[in-house]
């Protein structure tokens, strides 16, 4: 019998459906929920087990661990019927989602006092080839005590998995990454359209500037959609992301940082939307410089 924790996972889609077959590789079992069921047949193929709700899903894990796109969607899942709340046996709930700290603050507070369970907020950087490879980067929020029994789990998932500080530290520092990620986005948007419009070939932007100071995995995994016009499939939404850079427009207000890059760069963004390229692969930001 295997002295391995069970582990429950919430949410398996596009960062979920890699994490789950990753644990299911290293010999967890691993209970999996998701509101669509059909997105559960691959993880299920390779040995996931399907709980029909969340409660029940909470009642056969020792730690449940989620990936949802919002906090509506976390709310439901925790505090609504047949949530996690009404189950009093996992010791604790891991978010690998990216929502507003102060939500998550409130999570933790409420779900502490329901269940007695433990909340971390771990978001995790890294796209679907980092959770392929299992060298995500996840930042880390909550009790160092909690933090630290989870690293013989997550050390299957990432590379690095950092003790950021309490409740929403996690999520602060997630929020750090996303103002350089999504700033990047806009200006690896702005070089290939600079390419374009004075005749250099912007296909081979990312082999002639590889390992230079210009170098970075956005500029290696986006500009080449961008060149191309790939929008499907998307490795990350224009509308996810714009859900994160107004998450740090709040909190800038709240602390009186300046975020003049990330205000632009969201203004790009929300353009990319309303054209209908919100949930698009965040490449589509391109098209904003040829309107």
């Amino acid at each position: 019998m295997s002295d391995l924790p069970t582990i429950g996972y919430i949410g398996v889609g596009l960062m979920g459906e890699p994490m789950v077959n990753r644990l299911l590789d290293a010999g967890f079992t691993v209970n999996v929920w998701n509101r669509t069921r059909a997105k559960l047949d691959g993880v299920v193929a390779r040995g996931a087990v399907v709980a029909e709700t969340p409660y029940e899903l909470a009642e056969r894990s020792d730690y449940v661990f989620m990936c949802l796109m919002d906090a509506k969607a976390i709310e439901a899942v925790i505090f609504g019927e047949h949530g996690v709340t009404a189950s009093r046996h996992p010791k604790t709930l891991v978010d690998f989602g990216t929502i507003h700290p102060d939500q998550a603050r409130d999570f933790a507070m409420r779900l502490r006092a329901a269940n007695g369970m433990a909340w971390i907020d771990a978001p995790i950087s890294g796209g679907v080839p980092g959770a392929e490879a299992g060298t995500l980067a996840i930042m880390a929020g909550g009790a160092a005590a909690d933090i630290d029994a989870l690293r013989p789990v997550i050390g299957h998932l990432a590379a690095r998995f950092t003790h950021m500080g309490a409740q929403g530290a996690g999520l602060l520092t997630k929020l750090c990454n996303q103002i350089i990620t999504g700033c990047t986005m806009s200006i690896v948007a702005e070089a290939v359209n600079f390419a374009e419009k004075s005749g250099v070939d912007a296909h081979a932007l990312t082999e002639a500037l590889k390992g230079g100071f210009a170098d970075s995995t956005p500029l290696q995994l986006f500009a080449p959609r961008m060149a191309a016009r790939e929008f499907d499939n998307p490795m990350g939404a224009t509308d996810t992301m714009i859900k994160d850079l107004v998450s740090i427009v709040d909190v800038a207000g709240q602390t009186g940082a300046m975020t003049p890059m990330t205000q632009q760069s969201l203004k790009i963004l929300r353009d990319a939307s309303d054209h209908g390229g919100g949930q698009k692969d965040i490449s589509v930001i391109i098209e904003v410089f040829n309107r």
